[in-house]
């Protein structure tokens, strides 16, 4: 059973959204997402500096099973990335929420507004 912690917010690409203090996105993959996946074994994200525009593939998770893109949530800028993730990739699997990949500085905070509620997107995957 997949969980969806109600203090994120998702995509329907299976993406979590976390809003910082400072108004920047953190972002990684869905509990639900890692397991349908499987055993993650590489991870391609973007780098810091990369303009991206909602909904574009910017980023690539390969597990076992398949090759899945990683869409932008949001239209910004990528401002960090998860070397950690990067360079040990089954953490996704051990915890989706806490294995974070990227972050981004939005351009528009109406792009936030429009992400899935944990409630939104839980009933996407009843």
């Amino acid at each position: 059973m997949s969980n969806f912690p109600a203090d994120l917010k998702y995509t329907e690409h299976d993406e979590w959204v976390r809003v910082e203090a400072d108004g920047t996105l953190t972002i990684g993959i869905t509990d639900f997402a890692q397991d349908a996946l499987g055993d993650i074994v590489f991870l391609d994200l973007p780098e810091a500096g990369r303009a991206v525009s909602k909904d574009e593939a910017i980023a690539v998770v390969e597990s076992v099973k398949a090759a899945s893109d990683i869409y932008a949530p949001v239209s910004g800028e990528i401002v960090a990335k998860n070397e950690d993730a990067g360079s040990a990739p089954e953490s996704v699997n051990a915890d989706a929420y806490a294995a974070w990949l990227f972050k981004i500085k939005p351009t528009n905070a109406d792009d936030v507004n429009a992400l899935m509620s944990a409630e939104q997107y839980a009933a996407t995957k009843g």
